[in-house]
């Protein structure tokens, strides 16, 4: 068998999320399935490295499948991203390893929320930013973000639906960045319970607008509670930006 691995930009938008269920319609996952059964001419099925959510976009999805077929990798890459929708791209692949895993490879992720931080909406960016018109305090969140570093158990950040075993997690980088009208934060960590990036800018964001207090991280961390964490941030503004293998 070969091993193919895929690097995987989308405008999550329209979607109903990564992970095919039900209804493969309308997913990332299964649109790609879908095409990638037309042009290979068997049934293929594709193992994402992160499952996000509906509305969630990505800059660097990786997926691997296995096929039967060797392919011509140029040729392929170049029917595959012509039969796609056009929010949804691969600018890469790769025959790896037959023992290449995208899930359980994956050493770190690195998901990027953007915050449009002006009294203004900016229509061309409300699909891929959530707006915040309060003025953020950058240098509060900052301070508050290093209470993420480190190893926690981050139950009070996770979502009600998750279903993983421990919910302990290590966060190895926060950085943020503030420029015209945009805050960026990146998150890498050695992996993201459902919600749990949202729910940690939820946090950072309160704590900008001085609702929460800087040190109150680590109290909620120990408290478990998901009551404490504030606001979900929108899916709209999150991105899947890189896997570190």
């Amino acid at each position: 068998m070969n091993n193919y691995k895929l690097t995987i930009q989308y405008d999550g938008s329209r979607y109903k999320g990564w992970q095919r269920l039900g209804d493969t319609r309308n997913t990332i996952q299964g649109k790609i399935e879908q095409t990638l059964t037309v042009i290979i001419g068997q049934s293929i099925e594709i193992v994402g490295c992160s499952r996000t959510d509906a509305g969630v976009h990505a800059l660097g999805q990786v997926a691997n499948f296995k096929t039967e077929t060797l392919l011509d990798e140029a040729d392929f890459l170049n029917q595959l991203n012509h039969q796609l929708p056009r929010d949804i791209c691969v600018p890469a692949i790769e025959h790896v390893s037959d023992r290449f895993h995208a899930r359980y490879n994956a050493k770190a992720k690195t998901y990027l929320y953007k915050i449009w931080n002006e009294p203004i909406s900016n229509p061309f960016m409300r699909k891929f930013s959530m707006h915040v018109e309060e003025k953020l305090d950058v240098a509060r969140m900052r301070q508050a973000g290093k209470h993420f570093l480190g190893t926690h158990d981050f139950t009070a950040y996770a979502n009600a639906k998750s279903k993983k075993k421990s919910a302990v997690r290590t966060i190895s980088a926060i950085k943020m960045d503030a420029h015209d009208g945009f805050i960026d934060i990146r998150l890498t960590g050695d992996g993201f319970l459902y919600n749990m990036a949202r729910k940690m800018v939820g946090t950072l964001i309160e704590v900008g607008l001085g609702a929460i207090e800087v040190d109150a991280i680590p109290h909620i961390l120990e408290s478990k509670q998901r009551v404490q964490t504030g606001r979900l941030a929108d899916a709209c503004g999150l991105y899947l930006e890189h896997i570190s293998y």
